[in-house]
């Protein structure tokens, strides 16, 4: 009986702990106004499930913080658009998450909307990979 107790108590331990927040590889569609149309680049993100609780009572004193699965560090890549005028900027800066935690969101660097738009949105017609 202690080892099926055992064996629950450890799945649900690493059900909660072990899984969740990683890097993933996402495509995203980049664009710039000047060039009219978009293009696909492949880079990394966090995703995943982090654990988290809605109390019964909500004490206004200390407030409950929802984690995200968020970057902890990033860097930036740039690429270039092609097919843009001559004197307009063709370079592009997207961020490349390099480690992921469980944590707030940052709505000052991140869309932490339930609905955004999402990776592959692009806002002209003509896509090239």
């Amino acid at each position: 009986m202690k080892s099926v107790q055992f064996c629950f108590l450890f799945c649900c331990w690493k059900a909660i702990c072990c899984s969740g927040c990683e890097l993933t590889n996402v495509t995203i569609a980049v664009e710039r106004e000047e060039c009219r149309f978009c293009i696909s680049v492949n880079t990394t993100w966090c995703a995943g499930y982090c654990f988290t609780r809605d109390l019964v009572y909500k004490d206004p004193a200390r407030p409950t913080i929802q984690k995200a699965c968020t970057f902890k560090e990033l860097v930036y890549e740039t690429v270039r658009v092609p097919g843009c005028a001559h004197h307009s900027d063709s370079l592009y800066t997207y961020p490349v998450a390099t480690e992921c935690h469980c944590g707030k969101c940052d709505s000052d660097s991140t869309d932490c909307t339930v609905r955004g738009l999402g990776p592959s949105y692009c806002s002209f017609s003509e896509t090239k990979e």
